[in-house]
């Protein structure tokens, strides 16, 4: 009896292969087409389409490649409505992006590539909704720290969408439990970081060979942004992490070209609408889309074009005084900032959403250590920048803006809260737990016993299980479940809910169900 997994990989593998002309004889897909396929940044009547080509698990000669490629109604390809040819350029290392145009709204399409006599898989994608929108949040996912049987589970959704909301790879030296997940070897090990474009592009190849995470790229078009570890933890524009000496510490210059090659092996890995310059220590990311009159979603980056984080504290977690007096603190930069408040005053929608990397509801965490302060907060959060959460939030209020919902990750756990102007609610935030990164067991039970009194405008909190989000949203009202699986020391395991919370349109109050 085939399991989930078989059918969810073969599946496509299959269809990919069934009704192209017998003008060769077509290898299996994993010839050139290792890494899968992948789909993202719907729109209305568009979307990114994305492979990469690799062969023999290297990168391709050093020559232009020529790729055809096709949108059906059909996984058979018998209805094609879109259909060209791009070049894979040695120089993006053979990475396409097609952004197809001129498709139907709210529609589900195949898709698939050709290039060398080789077939890949096919996905299946969607074009943006205009109402009923649902979708999956996820992020960390470190591969040395366990299996990804949430993908599988992602995967078996029905959805329209998903977003990741950063650590898409980790960029530690190899080293895990787990004989088949050690991380690839970089240029220079004992950094434990990497640092050239080939680093960077082993690294993300690897994590895209892991057949769950290709099962849930195929299923649905992702809107990606990154966080930290893409380039280096904790990191804050140019400024390298904090707990960094010696040959790990670089200088602005140095870490420039780290962040060059970190962001353009993103890039060549993503199914992404970005106007890319290789070798530029820059590549924006931000950006905005529309689901109809529904929701209006805002992605940021809140890692470019953020300033230091406050104090200098070893890990940045410190005492939460720091972080109020941080009045030139930025986690945006100025121009994102600007252009985050214009969209949210100009939306049309019911909804507005801002998708970002780390929690802005304040957190106070009891100090592991048992010394002073007894109590302190995470500084790379937006607990480091308050007076830039204080302005948003007045913001929010003052301008009326129609159910604001803030999303987040990176603490590897799930938080569900209140957004408090005052001891006024005047937004909601969901924060997914990761896919496979650890969240410290330890902080669990102590948090689920303080949260009442430290941060009682938590609703909820769990830091025992990795998973994701699953939320559906309609005019009248927004419901997330925390869907997780029970360990990922296996690849495949059952997904089940964990806990459901909703919100009344404008009442920015988190109810249980």
């Amino acid at each position: 009896m085939p399991t989930r997994r078989q059918l969810l990989a073969g599946a496509a593998v299959a269809a990919g292969a069934a009704a192209l002309p017998a003008t060769a004889a077509y290898a299996a897909p994993a010839d050139l087409f290792p890494l899968g396929v992948a789909s993202g940044d719907p729109l209305p009547t568009g979307v990114i389409l994305w492979t990469r080509l690799v062969k023999d698990g290297a990168a391709l000669p050093n020559r232009r490649v020529d790729v055809e490629w096709q949108v059906a109604h059909d996984e058979r390809f018998r209805r094609v409505v879109r259909a060209g040819r791009v070049t894979a350029r040695p120089e993006l290392a053979h990475a396409v992006h097609v952004d197809v145009r001129g498709l139907e709204p709210g529609r589900h399409y195949f898709y698939r590539f050709r290039a060398l006599g080789r077939i890949s898989p096919t996905g299946r994608t969607k074009t943006a909704v205009h109402d009923n929108l649902r979708f999956g949040i996820v992020n960390c996912q470190d591969f040395q720290n366990g299996y990804w049987p949430a993908y599988w589970g992602l995967a078996a959704e029905d959805l329209d969408v998903v977003l990741h909301l950063g650590d898409y790879i980790y960029e530690y030296d190899p080293s895990s439990r787990f004989a088949d997940r050690n991380h690839t070897t970089p240029q220079t090990p004992g950094l434990d970081q990497l640092v050239t474009l080939d680093d960077y592009r082993a690294r993300h190849a690897q994590y895209k060979t892991d057949p769950a995470l290709q099962a849930a790229h195929a299923a649905f078009p992702w809107i990606v942004t990154w966080d930290d570890h893409e380039t280096e933890n904790n990191y804050a524009s140019l400024t390298d992490e904090i707990d960094d000496t010696g040959a790990k510490l670089f200088t602005k210059a140095q870490f420039a070209k780290q962040r060059a090659a970190a962001y353009q092996a993103y890039y060549e890995h993503m199914p992404i609408r970005a106007d890319l310059r290789p070798g530029s220590a820059d590549l924006r990311i931000f950006r905005r889309f529309d689901f109809g009159r529904l929701l209006r979603l805002n992605v940021l980056d809140t890692r470019q074009y953020r300033t230091d984080q406050p104090g200098g504290f070893p890990g940045d977690f410190g005492p939460a005084e720091a972080g109020l007096a941080n009045t030139a603190g930025t986690l945006t930069g100025n121009d994102q900032e600007r252009w985050l408040l214009a969209g949210l005053d100009h939306s049309p929608a019911r909804w507005n959403v801002i998708a970002q990397q780390v929690m802005m509801s304040p957190i106070k965490f009891p100090n592991p250590t048992g010394g002073v302060p007894p109590i302190i907060a995470n500084l790379d959060q937006w607990d480091g920048y308050a007076p830039q959460r204080t302005r948003l939030l007045t913001h929010l209020d003052a301008a009326r803006v129609a159910n604001p919902v803030v999303l987040a990750g990176d603490i590897h756990s799930t938080w569900f809260s209140e957004l408090l102007l005052g001891d006024r609610p005047v937004a909601v935030e969901f924060t997914a737990t990761s896919v496979s990164s650890d969240f410290p067991i330890a902080y669990d039970a102590p948090l689920k016993a303080l949260n009442p009194t430290l941060n009682p405008h938590v609703r909820y909190f769990d830091g025992s299980r990795r998973g994701y989000l699953r939320c559906v949203v309609n005019t009248s009202a927004w419901h997330t479940d925390v869907r997780t699986v029970a360990t990922i020391d296996v690849r495949e395991t059952p997904v089940t809910t964990s806990a459901s919370y909703a919100v009344e349109a404008g009442t920015s109050k988190l109810v249980t169900g």
